[in-house]
């Protein structure tokens, strides 16, 4: 270190390095990971530049550069151009997310969990499969050829939800999130940026993590994502495409206008930018507003997933590919999964068919309007934001009070809801909000008592 030149020098991280370690980059990231778990450097601190770094520690600046860029995959640092490097909010988001098992003195209110209407249907509808002469097909491996009229009652799904596609563009996945895995790791390599909300799904920040693949969080207005922030990041931030949830977003339950998903649809086609749709809850509303892809089916992965609309146990979401992704996106589910479930597959598709899905959907849509107007009366004296036909709301917190700190105390009185901090991406400010579940209890009295208890904390801490 030159003599005296940081003595009275103001930087947020002044870290010991012995240099016998080799190699040097990575016993620095080391320690930088260190310090950002253990509480030394705290989510939204601002690292110093990293020429002022490699000055202070007397090391090449290709050194802070390869330590920085180590532990920015991992998640643990956000790059912002023209910004600086900050620790990321969500650094410590793997230790803080769900436990293996729910505690049973817990109301489940976190989890977006539908009803289970559908199941005695769905139930039905299985054992008369079972007790076909053939059934022993549903027990082995598909084949690509034994799907086709599956992918029929695929495009009937889809269109129903805003979309109109054809066969060839239509690929099965074992669920929403393996499809955004075989996605990502099929058109990503490590170190490629995509464009994400400020806060979003969970299972996306898990995946990117574990691919190494970072998530750059896009500028929002009145929570959509804003289409000139997304021009920006094109021009600026090297992203290669970018995950949207447009309908019920997960967390915040609002929708994007129409005008902005033309926009964001032209500036995709103009960067030549893939876009993930998650349209995992597209069907939970009577009049679905037209997808993201209906404006731009050559960009975008649409990705329909079943686990909402008629029940999470089906495992299948299907995926609408343009033909310039469909090769590489089918190898990568067919080397993670080799096929989905045939008895599952044909389960849904049979549901689909007979016009029975259409039973269930309204089903779930009149459970969870009339467990939304429960949610209406107990906290309608707060900001909760979300529709009547939403599984799931997004309550902005009175007072000083942070979403983690609110979810810690909601748990103490035996309600399990889901903080901010949980959905937080890179070093976006977490919202002082909490996610709150509508249909994962399992009855109507059970939610009542979990209002409760939430309204008597919003009550005290207010």
């Amino acid at each position: 270190m030159p003599i005296n030149s940081f003595e009275n020098y103001p930087m947020s991280w002044k870290p010991y390095i012995d240099k016998t370690e080799k190699p040097i980059y990575q016993a620095l990231a080391s320690k930088l990971e260190l310090d950002i778990l253990n509480g030394v450097l705290l989510p939204g601190t601002k690292l110093p530049p990293q020429r002022e770094l490699a000055d202070y520690l007397d090391l090449n600046l290709s050194t802070i550069s390869k330590a920085f860029k180590v532990c920015e995959l991992k998640g643990l640092l956000s790059a912002t151009v023209g910004s600086g490097t900050f620790v990321s909010y969500d650094a410590l988001s793997n230790a803080y997310l769900l436990e293996d098992t729910k505690p049973k003195h817990l109301i489940e209110m976190g989890a977006t969990l539908p009803d289970n209407a559908s199941y005695e249907p769905l139930l039905l509808q299985l054992k008369s499969m079972l007790q076909e002469t053939d059934y022993e097909k549903w027990f082995g491996y598909g084949r690509a050829g034994d799907s086709l009229w599956q992918k029929d009652a695929a495009i009937k799904l889809i269109r129903r939800g805003g979309f109109e596609t054809t066969v060839d563009c239509i690929l099965f996945a074992n669920g929403g999130q393996n499809a955004i895995a075989a996605t990502l790791a099929s058109l990503c390599k490590p170190g490629d940026r995509i464009g994400v909300d400020h806060h979003t799904y969970p299972g996306l920040k898990t995946v990117a993590a574990m691919l190494s693949v970072q998530l750059v969080p896009i500028k929002s207005e009145n929570y959509q994502m804003r289409p000139t922030s997304f021009e920006y990041a094109c021009k600026n931030e090297s992203i290669k495409g970018i995950y949207l949830i447009p309908d019920y977003h997960n967390p915040t339950a609002t929708f994007m206008s129409v005008e902005n998903r033309k926009l964001i649809a032209a500036i995709a086609k103009k960067y030549n930018q893939f876009v993930i749709e998650d349209a995992s809850y597209h069907l939970l509303g009577k009049k679905p507003l037209p997808a993201v892809a209906s404006f731009a089916p050559e960009q975008v992965i649409y990705i329909a997933s079943l686990s909402k609309s008629l029940a999470p146990g089906l495992r299948l979401a299907y995926v609408a590919v343009p033909r310039q992704f469909n090769e590489p996106i089918s190898k990568a589910l067919y080397n993670l999964n080799i096929t989905v479930s045939p008895l599952l597959a044909e389960l849904t598709a049979r549901t689909i068919v007979s016009n029975q899905f259409e039973v269930l959907i309204e089903g779930h849509q009149e459970q969870t309007i009339r467990r939304n107007q429960m949610v209406n009366r107990y906290l309608a004296e707060y900001t909760c934001l979300g529709v009547e036909t939403g599984i799931f709301r997004w309550l902005l917190l009175p007072g000083e009070i942070t979403g983690a700190e609110f979810e810690t105390l909601a748990a103490k009185q035996g309600v399990q809801v889901y903080a901010a901090e949980r959905f937080v991406v890179g070093n976006s400010s977490p919202e002082r909000a909490v996610r709150i579940s509508v249909c994962a209890p399992k009855t109507l009295e059970e939610l009542e008592q979990g209002l409760m208890i939430l309204k008597g904390l919003l009550n005290e801490v207010s």
